[in-house]
């Protein structure tokens, strides 16, 4: 959700897991996947968010029986001055020292919610081992995204792989796209296939201990751990560099952002245009605990009001250089 807000340079609301039903998406991983908003504003995409999570608990769902933001109307949180007295903390090992040009952007908008009253605590880096929460995040996903994708083609009727032989299940798309390499694979493989049809079952005790590891450190030892110490309101960073080119030959180049903290426990993340570097837009993104949602979207609008950074998409012959 946050990613592509940042290469389009919209608003995008990532909701707590839980607050919207994720029956009949189709999955990656149960402990991240999230329903989420694209809108022009922060309040359009709280009037969206409103209508998504309106719903009493899906059955379906199982996550949304935790939700405690179901029917609330988001669009009570839309307040110009939000950001008076909020505390905010700057997570300065989520997104930045990798592009000045990425900090220069970040600076100004940090120096504007201040200028509103914010008390912005700088630094407020995320305490745990990032790096050790990363490599168990990957097997987390590798294990669920074979379990639920496995179960959700358990659901589906009349799909390509019945019509020709193949199984419903990873294994049989690995196989459909083998045997349909040239429509399939042109540009590039389907090594996360392998790897997540290589990992076992929910209860093998390698997933059970990488999914303990990626949420502590993400969760107790992370996020909750910045927000108790230094009692804060919520986190900001850059939600990632801006847009780059496609690349079919090396591979899509990589900005580091800021979203994998929040999602590995499912916490909220809001993200706002910021400005623009070289012609693309830039995002910075507000997190925090889980269903945090209302003092996210009070952040954002204020902000977003202080720098109406967001322009309308020009179509242009070709990319500027930056």
């Amino acid at each position: 959700i946050v990613s592509p807000a940042n290469a389009n340079g919209v608003v995008g609301i990532k909701p707590s897991v839980g607050l919207v039903s994720r029956a009949g998406v189709i999955p990656i991983s149960h402990t991240q996947d999230t329903v989420g908003v694209h809108a022009r504003s922060v309040a359009d995409a709280a009037a969206v968010l409103t209508a998504l999570a309106s719903g009493p608990a899906d059955p379906r769902d199982p996550a949304t029986s935790e939700a405690t933001g179901a029917g609330t109307d988001y669009t009570r949180f839309l307040d110009p001055n939000g950001l008076k007295g909020a505390r905010i903390g700057v997570a300065r090992n989520l997104g930045f020292d990798a592009s000045p040009a990425v900090d220069a952007v970040m600076w100004k908008a940090i120096q504007a919610m201040e200028a509103a009253g914010a008390v912005i605590v700088d630094p407020a880096a995320i305490p745990s081992d990032l790096d050790v929460a990363s490599e168990a995040e990957l097997e987390v996903l590798l294990f669920e995204f074979k379990a639920d994708l496995n179960a959700y083609l358990a659901t589906r009727q009349d799909v390509a792989l019945d019509r020709e032989g193949y199984q419903r299940t990873l294994a049989g798309l690995i196989a459909f796209n083998q045997e349909h390499a040239e429509q399939e694979l042109p540009f590039f493989g389907q090594d996360i296939f392998l790897a997540a049809e290589a990992r076992g079952p929910l209860t093998d005790p390698a997933y059970l201990r990488a999914l303990e590891t990626s949420r502590r450190l993400s969760g107790s030892e992370g996020i909750d751990q910045l927000v108790r110490d230094h009692r804060l309101d919520a986190l900001v960073a850059p939600t990632s560099g801006p847009a780059r080119p496609i690349d079919l030959i090396n591979g899509d180049a990589r900005s580091p952002g800021s979203s994998s903290v929040a999602a590995r426990v499912g916490y909220p993340i809001v993200s706002i245009p910021i400005g623009f570097i070289g012609g693309m837009p830039m995002n910075l993104s507000f997190f925090g605990p889980r269903f945090s949602e209302p003092m996210l979207i009070r952040l954002a609008f204020a902000l977003e009001q202080l720098t109406l950074a967001r322009q309308p998409p020009r179509y242009l012959p070709s990319l500027p250089a930056w």
